[in-house]
């Protein structure tokens, strides 16, 4: 098996050519990249289910929109947090695992008042993005997607539904300029 290069921590960016509906004009960050295969949660698919609905206890901790984001069409009946610690985060605070920089995962059984003081942003998704091993390597090589750097700013972005944009648009480099594909190419 060839050996696997850990985008942990990336942007999947969908290209214009992505045809699945899950992921159109997607950005989803990776948390897990290995020859086991890849998870991420799609940053840009606010619901509109409220976070009190769901994790009454978390509400209060999550920035605007306060509401579950779909994380991908994998296992919609269960959650995972994401959240930003700023500064080193040494030690990381209990009930929180760095994924990359400032960037980890929350452990959603812990009482949210053991992070409250730490956070600096949250997001609830419900569901995942996933991947089998080298599915997500044939999908780069097919051109699905366009693979980014992160910002921890990405994980709360206050207009979800401007992110897609942004994250090219801040690119230097040929995909700044994709940034502003039409989203319907036959009206052009």
């Amino acid at each position: 098996m060839t050996e696997v290069s850990s985008l942990t921590g990336r942007l999947l960016v969908a290209t214009p050519a992505l045809a699945d509906p899950n992921f159109d004009r997607a950005v989803v960050l990776l948390l897990d990249h290995d020859e086991e295969g890849s998870l991420g949660v799609v940053l840009n698919r606010p619901t509109p289910v409220d976070v009190g609905d769901i994790l009454e206890g978390w509400a209060g901790l999550t920035g605007e929109p306060g509401v579950v984001f779909q994380g991908g069409p994998v296992s919609l009946d269960s959650a995972l947090g994401v959240a930003v610690i700023p500064g080193d985060g040494d030690p990381a605070p209990l009930g929180w695992r760095r994924v990359h920089g400032a960037i980890g995962l929350v452990d959603l059984e812990a009482p949210p008042e053991l992070l409250a003081s730490a956070l600096g942003s949250l997001r609830i998704f419900a569901g995942y993005a996933g991947w089998g091993p080298g599915q997500l390597e044939d999908e780069l090589v097919e051109g699905a997607w366009y693979v980014v750097e992160s910002e921890p700013g990405d994980v709360s972005s206050p207009a979800p539904e401007r992110l897609w944009r942004e994250v090219l648009r801040r690119q230097r480099n040929e995909l700044a300029m994709v940034a502003t594909y039409p989203d319907d190419p036959s009206l052009n």
